[in-house]
């Protein structure tokens, strides 16, 4: 039995937990929800003030020059490439997680059909981020293919030989359950099919390898375990074999100024940038980039502690934690677990289920009651087909502790014992959930 006691006995030997410091949590907050939305760093602030206030205020359109705004993309990116297994000239912050995506999944089934016409089938998840299916849906359109979404189980049993492309979400972001990159891509491969990976719940929580799995593209998003606020810029890494094709000119399809081979010639006709530069399209959201690079920062600050090794430690001892408490305190409440565990097929996030029967708003307003006590965690609803409603809880090993895990839980107890979440404001449905 873990006691409360124990829980501050690992915080006190947790070589992470100077990392709280760095970021900005609300008084009597217990912030689950880092797989949603990162906290605020404690020197976004201040840079954000610098930019606005010096650089864009004083520095004018001199600063895309005097305070490096114009390569801010590469930089970043050069930053992010030590979190995911890349090379520092391999990833480009920029845009949103969407438009990259579409930029890389239109490369993809381009470079497929380039070398067989008959590959016309894009596979993915069925439980996929929205999002991605519907950017595949539209180009599946454009480009003469089809979708097919499979279950979890059903990926590798799909790869035909008219499949172009395999595009995964590394964890998924309902169940938090983990593919296993290197053998997926290798299988993939295997069928002559290319695979487009979507780090957005993996980057910054859990360990990724892209070069050593042999990936091809991958996409993340810059305002979840990155910290770079909300609606932050997102990144995209392209493999070098690709990247560095020259038979496909207008090989990603937009094909903005920004990756132009020379923007400043101001040429009327289009010349592709080598490299990952050429997958830049229009003029990027200066304060947004300032701000990414706090949350990046604190990266930098956890190599001495042990840096993704010692985070991924953490994360999983974290998660662990959650769920034996969970099914040690909330046993008879109905409470079932949706996320896998066994370690290797996990991220870093832990959702439950509710037996629901006889309230269908009954998972919802669990969470609403726990946020009502400083418990942030969220809901993603069922589709009425096999998905259930889950309670999703994310755990950023930066700043949550052992403690903070023990109280979430004896907060979930004392909600689900005392029927605290069917008071009627905590029925209502607000637009983001």
């Amino acid at each position: 039995m873990t006691t409360l006691l124990h829980c501050r006995q690992l915080d006190a030997t947790d070589p992470l937990r100077p990392l709280r410091a760095h970021f900005s949590i609300p008084p009597d907050t217990i912030y689950l929800d880092g797989n949603s939305l990162g906290v605020l760093p404690v020197a976004a602030a201040a840079r954000a003030a610098q930019v606005v206030q010096q650089e864009w205020g004083q520095g004018l359109i001199r600063s895309w020059n005097a305070a490096g705004w114009f390569d801010l993309p590469q930089r970043l990116g050069a930053r992010i490439a030590g979190l995911i297994g890349a090379g520092s000239d391999e990833v480009l912050a920029a845009d949103t997680t969407s438009v990259n995506l579409f930029k890389v999944l239109a490369t993809a089934i381009r470079i497929a059909q380039h070398a067989d016409p008959a590959r016309r089938v894009i596979v993915s998840e069925r439980s996929n981020f929205p999002t991605d299916l519907y950017i595949a849906q539209g180009l599946c359109q454009s480009h003469g293919c089809s979708l097919q979404l499979v279950e979890a189980d059903g990926v590798l049993p799909a790869l035909g030989p008219q499949v172009a492309v395999l595009m995964l979400t590394h964890v998924n972001y309902r169940t938090g359950a983990m593919h296993n990159m290197a053998a997926v891509t290798a299988a993939a491969h295997g069928a002559g099919a290319l695979v487009v990976w979507d780090l957005a719940h993996s980057a910054g929580a859990v360990p990724v390898d892209l070069r050593a799995a042999d990936a091809d593209f991958a996409v993340g998003c810059g305002y979840k375990y990155l910290n770079g606020g909300p609606g932050a810029p997102a990144f995209l890494w392209v493999h070098p074999r690709h990247s560095a094709r020259t038979d496909l000119p207008f090989m990603q399809p937009l094909s903005g100024w920004w990756g132009h081979a020379a923007p400043f010639a101001f040429d009327s006709s289009y010349r592709s940038a080598p490299g990952i530069n050429q997958f830049l399209c229009g003029t990027q959201p200066i304060v947004s980039l300032s701000l990414l690079e706090c949350g990046l920062d604190v990266f930098e600050a956890a190599q001495p502690a042990g840096g993704m090794d010692a985070i991924r430690r953490k994360s999983l001892a974290l998660t662990d934690l959650f769920i034996a408490l969970v099914e040690e305190h909330c046993a008879g409440f109905g409470v079932g677990l949706a996320t896998p565990r066994a370690h290797a097929e996990r991220g870093s996030q832990v959702s439950l289920t509710l037996d629901s029967e006889a309230n269908s708003s009954a998972a919802y307003a669990v969470v609403q009651a726990l946020i009502a006590r400083g418990v942030i965690g969220d809901f993603r609803a069922g589709d009425g087909m096999g998905q259930a409603d889950i309670m999703r809880f994310g755990f950023t090993p930066l700043y949550i502790g052992f403690e903070d895990v023990w109280h979430a839980v004896a907060h979930l107890r004392d909600v689900l014992d005392t029927g605290a979440w069917r008071a009627p404001q905590f029925m209502q449905k607000n637009a983001v959930t």
